[in-house]
């Protein structure tokens, strides 16, 4: 994964009933319909790279087999809360896979859980496809700031992951914004109305240039 060194390999599978703790029925079946399984494959830290960091412990890295080919964004959320170091996703089905990462802080009552602050995640691609990259040097922050800022196409290694992050959330109102003034236009009958929401909406455009 990655063609990350060989001392990151871990290769273990996950028991799904490793998350039951975390899981309602609902949830349980999800996990049992929709993952065939999961793959501990690699880890990034002090003891296999030589490397550290300050917010970034570690970064695991996990292969998911799916028997659908599905976006599993909800069960991905379970198994990020439950462990509380960043995880790299690599969800698979069949020829094709998609690539998932949340940015995330230890709980403050509980250091065994996890916040999640915003994910990044690819679109579909194919297997042989080499979408995202790794890079292995200065401290884990840097590493996984790096991997983040891929999800944007954005190469300004100044901006920390908070800032990333904040952006990132600004630019997702924006866009929901956009949608639910677009629709509004489409059902408005009122002349003066839709003068009104198709100059929101063009400020709301000239907004998500700049972000």
């Amino acid at each position: 994964m990655f063609e990350l060194p060989k001392s990151t390999i871990v290769k273990k599978v996950i028991p799904k009933k490793t998350f039951d703790a975390y899981l309602n029925t609902k949830q349980k079946k999800a996990f049992s319909e929709k993952i065939l399984k999961m793959t501990w494959a690699n880890k990034l830290s002090k003891d296999t790279i030589n490397l550290s960091g300050k917010d970034v412990e570690e970064i695991q890295f996990l292969e998911i087999d799916l028997k659908e080919r599905v976006h599993i964004k909800d069960l991905l959320m379970i198994i990020d809360k439950a462990i509380p170091y960043h995880i790299i996703f690599k969800v698979k089905f069949n020829d094709e896979h998609y690539v998932s990462t949340s940015v995330k802080h230890i709980h403050p009552a509980n250091d065994d859980n996890a916040v999640v602050d915003y994910t990044f995640s690819t679109d579909w691609i194919n297997e042989n496809e080499v979408a995202l990259s790794i890079e292995l040097k200065n401290s884990l922050d840097w590493i996984y700031k790096r991997f983040c800022l891929q999800f944007i196409d954005d190469t300004n290694s100044a901006v920390s992951l908070k800032e990333i992050v904040e952006n990132e959330k600004k630019t997702d109102t924006i866009k929901k914004e956009i949608e639910k003034i677009k629709s509004e236009i489409s059902r408005s009958k009122q002349f003066n109305k839709k003068v009104d929401l198709n100059i929101r909406l063009s400020h709301l455009q000239s907004l998500l240039k700049k972000s």
